[in-house]
């Protein structure tokens, strides 16, 4: 039987947030992964999960978030035996950090990583298998590298406008046109878009190098007002936050 995928979006409305709850429930053991989840959510994501009798074995980020606490933390502390996973290039600390290429496996379903930095130096992009017993039209959950109609600020933590232009072209752009896409935030009430739309409508990365770049450094944005409680905390994948709070 091929497998069958289980699929939620989930928000924090605080942080404009989106979590990603996969699971493969045509496997026996209905394992799941959980991408970006938020310290807020934790009781929630994990009732979820408990409802849907699913086995939980990776708490995910595509990077290191600058916004809000990753959940990843307080996961393993409630839920032993889940492993956290983070980019190596991020420099954060995780069970298992992953490069371009690798893959991480739930059931018979996996996900392919991409790296795609430009909004930090450690994002990726989280992309579905390609094969005949993966989910169609493919997936890829993009944290705040693309967003719908819109991308990540590039003017802190290793940020770089070329690099964030080079990678969503080159590993995301390329992707199918049917391809569907799930940012990290959303802060109008649209929840995902396709590759093909963002190519055409999205304001900034559908126009040529140089006019994005003019446009990423005039966008004058507020310091991020919770990035120093943040991103020491989710160097450490939330870790500080769940020693606090157990």
């Amino acid at each position: 039987m091929a497998p069958r995928l289980l699929f939620r979006q989930l928000f924090e409305k605080e942080s404009s947030t989106y979590t990603y709850l996969l699971a493969d429930i045509g496997h026996p053991d209905k394992p799941a992964v959980l991408i970006d989840p938020v310290d807020r959510t934790v009781e929630r994501d994990i009732n979820l999960v408990k409802e849907l009798e699913l086995k939980l074995i990776y708490a995910m980020n595509t990077h290191v978030h600058a916004d809000h606490v990753t959940g990843t933390g307080l996961i393993k502390a409630k839920m032993p035996g889940v492993k956290s996973v983070i980019s190596k290039a991020s420099k954060a600390v995780a069970d298992d950090v992953v490069e371009h290429g690798d893959k991480i496996c739930f059931g018979d379903l996996f996900l392919e990583v991409r790296a795609t930095p430009g909004h930090t130096e450690g994002c990726v992009t989280y992309v579905t298998g390609d094969g005949p017993d993966q989910p169609c039209p493919r997936m890829a959950f993009t944290g705040d590298a693309l967003l719908i109609r819109g991308c990540g600020r590039t003017d802190f933590q290793g940020g770089s406008s070329h690099k964030l232009y080079q990678s969503v072209h080159s590993q995301i752009f390329t992707l199918p046109k049917d391809t569907l896409l799930y940012p990290g935030h959303d802060y109008k009430g649209f929840t995902s878009t396709t590759v093909g739309e963002e190519i055409v409508y999205n304001p900034r990365l559908s126009k040529d190098e140089e006019t994005f770049k003019d446009i990423m450094a005039n966008l004058n944005l507020a310091y991020p007002k919770m990035i120093d409680i943040a991103v020491p905390s989710n160097m450490v994948c939330g870790l500080q936050d769940a020693i606090s709070k157990v």
